[in-house]
Formats: C-alpha cells, structure tokens, sequence
C-alpha cells in the first residue's frame, strides 16, 4: 500500500530510506510507501525544503564605527535554496546560519567605515556583505540575491546634528539653484544686449554704407554731366571759331530772347562824335 506524496513546483523533496538520502525529488507526484520497516523494508521519510525566494530581516545591530559612533542598522537580505541537499547536510539551521553570517560581515564592515563615509556611501555596506556572505552562503546551498541597508538609527544627539546638517545642506542647495538661476537669467539678458546692440551696429553701419555710396553715386553724376557741359562748350567753342557767323546769330538768337522781357534793359554803345573830333 502507498500513500500519493504531491511535491509542488516551489518546493523539492529529500527522499530518506532508513535515513540515508537517496535522492532529491524535483516537483511532480509521488508514492509513499505505508507498511515500513516490515519484511525488511526501509523506514522511508520525506523532507521538503522550500526552494522560493525569500526575505530575511537582521534588525536593530548596534556597531561601532571606525571612528566609534555606535549606529543601529537593519539588513535586508533577499535569498534563496538552490542545493536542497547542502542546505539540510551541511549546517543545522541554514537560516540561522544565514542570519548570524550576515550580522557578522555587517559589523566588520561598519567597523572599518566611518560615520562620513557610511552617510556617503551606504552601498559600500551591502557590497561588503555580499562579497563576504556570497560564498559562504554557497557551500551550504543558499544563493544571496542581494543585501541592503534598510534603516539606520544614529544617537539623539548625533540625530540631531545630522539634521541641522541635512537643513544646512538643503538651504545651501537652494541659494546655489537659485544663484545658478540668476546667473543664467543675467547672461541671458546680456546676450540678448549684445545680440540687439551687434544688431544695431550692422545697421548703422549699413545705412552709413548706402549713404556713401548714393554721395559717391550722386558725385559720378554730377561729375559726369559737367564734364558732358565743358565737351559741349567745347565743341561750341570750336564751332563758333571756325563760323564767327554761327557766334554773331547766337548773339542775335540772345537778344531776341531778352527783348521778350520786359524787365530786361538793353543799352547800345556808339561812339561819341566829340571824342571823334578830338582824335582828329
């Protein structure tokens, strides 16, 4: 006669035959045998070990620091069976193993750190303790998945100064935001002055630009059409010494124009017939 053994996935099962281990059953469902130590059949036993993640709490250790200031931490360390077999065979209570290991790497790495540089850098404890528990915890069966400070308790005193530190601290980083910021805004603005006055300079000097160029263009001009005045009164010049007559008509031309004004006066000289005489 047998009795049916389920073995769930989370678990394993030490299977013992007059107490001697003779397998390590994986999930799955199984046959215990009901009439034993008859007719020389073994005594069977069956031991399960569960094999899930879990949490284990180390609380309220009080250390001394390198620099002996006593402080009270609280380990979390998050583990699991992976060899069922060690985890049975190799300590009593794996863990209590577990927890007395991990309290110990606590306090010889708090020991060698000081206050400062527990504040600073609290993952420096739980790197301690995995690289010293780790392999230890493996020789008997468990893996150590991680492990880290959840609380730190410091003395009234010391508890009271850290914060007015924390204050101090938390106002210093305030005015430097807030001096980060004003700076940032002041130069900012004198940018944008820079910005408006290069601006301001480019167009004054382009406008300074065109003018010079519509005076030196306004110059050619004039320059031009008074040299095109001096080649014609040239030219006319040239024409009236070559034709005396062309001159004596324009001087006609001339003054027919100014007799049509009536403000005009037109005086004729003769000579006098008394100088005439006198010559004679």
């Amino acid at each position: 006669m047998t009795l049916p053994i389920i073995i769930k996935d989370t678990h394993r099962g030490l299977w013992y035959e007059d107490g001697v281990l003779k397998k390590v059953l994986e999930a799955g469902r199984y046959k215990l045998p009901l009439l034993q130590g008859w007719l020389g059949r073994p005594v069977v036993q069956l031991q399960l070990v569960d094999v899930r993640e879990r949490e284990l709490t180390i609380k309220g250790q009080e250390i001394l620091t390198a620099d002996k200031v006593a402080i009270r931490v609280s380990i979390i360390v998050q583990f699991r069976v992976t060899d069922p077999r060690a985890a049975i065979h190799e300590v009593e209570k794996y863990e209590e193993r577990l927890y007395s290991d991990v309290q110990l790497a606590a306090r010889r790495s708090l020991a060698s750190m000081t206050l400062d540089e527990i504040l600073t850098n609290r993952n420096r404890l739980s790197e301690d303790i995995l690289r010293d528990v780790k392999e230890t915890a493996a020789r008997y069966g468990v893996s150590i998945l991680r492990a880290d400070v959840k609380d730190l308790v410091f003395p009234g005193n010391l508890q009271e100064i850290m914060n007015k530190v924390l204050a101090a601290e938390r106002t210093a980083q305030a005015q430097l935001v807030e001096a980060r910021t004003r700076a940032q805004t002041q130069q900012i603005a004198a940018e944008a002055q820079a910005g408006t006055s290069r601006i301001e300079a480019e167009a004054q000097a382009q406008a300074l630009r065109l003018q010079s160029e519509a005076e030196a263009a306004a110059r050619k001009i004039r320059n031009e059409a008074e040299l095109a005045a001096l080649r014609d009164t040239e030219q006319s010049a040239k024409a009236y010494a070559a034709h005396p007559a062309l001159l004596r008509l324009r001087e006609l031309e001339t003054l027919k124009e100014l007799s049509g004004s009536a403000n005009v006066k037109i005086y004729v000289g003769f000579d006098r017939p008394g100088k005439a005489e006198e010559k004679d």
